[in-house]
């Protein structure tokens, strides 16, 4: 791990921090509340030649130099038990004088004669009595060992000098210090703890670390988004801009240009959405991915692989009560359940459809191959797969498509859980595209380095151009509007229109009535229509069975050409249509 690592871990854990200085200035707090006070008092005395029996002159000879010469004497007697015992005695102090002597110390300021007793005590008033009765005790003791017991025998005593004044506030426990000091003892555990929890996390962080313990490159990156339902979920670009969802907008388009660029001679037509479990998001990102394919005027269909926990038609709006299963079991015809997505009409929806006993089994059936194929011969194909690890649909897909991009939760998703996914995919032979990581926070230490701040310049750009440019963007281009075949009236937008040359050939050859029988997976069906050639894009491919679409013609020309009434197939956008009976 680097430093940048660390500095982003104490980053992510600065609220873990916080709450560790926190505890260590309340422990501090009350450790001080439950501690006893101790106050200080200092007396002075002085010691003085008594010179009631000396002359002048003898009072100059050698009275301060024969008190200076008591000094070290006194120091010594101050600690003495006697001393103690006259002032538990003079206090009435319930205790011993050993005890008493740890509370007294006694001092002589350097080139004086005087001592200084300095006493401890719980309270103040206890404190001056203590110092001031030690000195007292000093002066007793003095008599009894220099004189004859008497009070004032002794030459050189001590008198007493400066009285002790009273405390103020209690030298133990310093409240400040005690607080300083939990303080930091309390940052020392926080910022261990937030390097501890940085260096055995194991889950996704950053994109760097994605790529250099997989070697799969990230191809996108989604910043986090709060959804609250199925309407939700899917981000207008236009609607957008300027609020939260235009950082999603964007990332998507970078998801998009990224794909187109994966591969410039052969991109990938059919793309397989999975994630390594469940919650990841990743039917949010295949029907948003699909909605920013379309919107760029490429044709898209999504296709609701995941048969167990199917979400693509609620997300989109779309009926869910026929689809892929239906197709795949021969009850339906695509062209019948193919359904236009309201919110574009560049994209077509494939729901899920009926849930079968055997999803795995059906998804890696040769007639989902030769499927996938012939939609990705005119449009490209998004699969919502479900997840790899729980089931092996995701990786059924992923074999019988050209790749799969693996969407993982940033702060979620564990690197083991991303090497088992990506292990699943190799072992079926599938390729992994990239990766993509979903709900990256706009702010904070996982927050992607390039940020979407300047969201807020091109908001304010599109602000000012107002409403000209909201006219501009209403006026459809001619790519939006492609023209019928006689070359004036628009072509009908509820109804799939990939290939203009295939439009044509599908409308002549209705005309001559080879369109009587929609239900091409029937065996008669297969009598009349030519076997269907592996196209170029799958030349390794298995030989297209009978129920294959036929070579020319496939799954869009039928749903471009008329009936013999005269309709359409699929003109309804809700509900898909139902199978119509089969001849014979």
């Amino acid at each position: 791990m680097e430093l940048r690592d660390y500095v982003r871990g104490l980053r992510r854990h600065w609220l873990a921090i916080v709450m560790m200085v926190l505890v260590g200035f309340g422990a501090s707090f009350v450790w001080v509340q439950l501690q006893t006070p101790v106050y200080e008092a200092a007396a002075d005395g002085i010691a003085k030649l008594d010179q009631s029996e000396l002359d002048e002159q003898s009072i100059i000879q050698i009275g301060d130099p024969a008190a200076a010469a008591k000094v070290p004497s006194f120091l010594v007697i101050a600690g003495w038990r006697d001393v103690a015992q006259y002032v538990i005695e003079d206090l009435g102090l319930d205790t011993t004088p050993e005890e008493l002597i740890e509370r007294v110390a006694v001092s002589n300021p350097e080139g004086t004669t005087i001592l200084r007793v300095v006493a401890q005590a719980d309270s103040p008033t206890a404190a001056r009595e203590l110092a001031e009765s030690w000195l007292r005790g000093m002066v007793d003791t003095i008599d009894q060992v220099d004189g004859n017991g008497s009070p004032g025998s002794a030459p050189v005593n001590i008198v007493a000098g400066d009285s002790a004044s009273l405390p103020s506030e209690p030298i133990f426990p310093d409240l400040r210090t005690s607080l300083i000091v939990g303080g930091v003892i309390g940052l020392g555990f926080g910022v261990g703890f937030a390097l501890m929890r940085t260096a055995s996390d194991r889950r996704v962080r950053t994109a760097d670390d994605v790529e250099k313990k997989t070697e799969v490159a990230v191809v996108g990156t989604l910043p986090f988004a709060k959804q609250s339902g199925a309407e939700t979920r899917l981000f207008d670009p236009d609607a957008a801009r300027g609020g939260p969802g235009f950082a999603v907008a964007e990332a998507l388009r970078t998801l998009r240009t990224n794909l187109q660029f994966m591969d410039v001679d052969n991109p990938p037509r059919t793309i397989v959405i999975t994630s390594p479990l469940p919650g990841d998001g990743k039917s949010t990102v295949a029907c948003n991915l699909a909605l920013t394919l379309a919107a760029n005027g490429s044709h898209v269909v999504l296709v609701d692989g995941d048969l167990r926990r199917s979400k693509v038609a609620e997300t989109m709006g779309v009926s869910s009560s026929a689809g892929l299963s239906d197709v795949l079991a021969g009850r339906a015809e695509v062209v019948d359940v193919l359904q236009r997505a309201p919110q574009s009409k560049n994209l077509f929806v494939l729901a899920a459809g009926s849930p079968p006993p055997n999803p795995s089994e059906v998804l890696g059936s040769a007639r989902m191959k030769h499927l996938l194929d012939d939609l990705a011969e005119h449009s490209t194909v998004i699969i919502d797969a479900p997840p790899l690890i729980p089931v092996t649909d995701g990786a059924v897909l992923s074999h019988q498509a050209d790749g799969a991009l693996v969407v993982v939760s940033l702060g979620k998703t564990t690197f083991d859980l991303v090497e088992k996914a990506l292990d699943t995919l190799r072992k079926a032979r599938g390729r992994a595209l990239g990766i993509v990581l979903n709900k990256v926070p706009l702010r904070g230490a996982d927050a992607s380095p390039y940020s979407y701040e300047y969201q807020r310049h091109y908001s304010a750009g599109h602000a000012k151009r107002g409403a000209p440019a909201a006219a501009a963007e209403a006026v459809p281009s001619a790519a939006d509007e492609p023209l019928s075949s006689s070359g004036g009236r628009p072509v009908d937008h509820t109804r799939p229109t990939f290939l203009a040359a295939a439009s044509l050939d599908a409308a002549a050859s209705d005309e001559a009535g080879a369109m009587d029988d929609v239900g091409g997976l029937d065996a008669e069906a297969a009598e009349v229509r030519p076997t269907a050639q592996p196209s170029p894009r799958n030349s390794g491919a298995a030989p297209a069975s009978a129920s294959a679409p036929a070579e020319g013609g496939g799954v869009f020309d039928e749903l471009l050409a008329p009936d013999h009434d005269g309709s359409a197939h699929g003109e309804q956008t809700g509900a898909p249509r139902r199978h119509r009976a089969r001849r014979g």
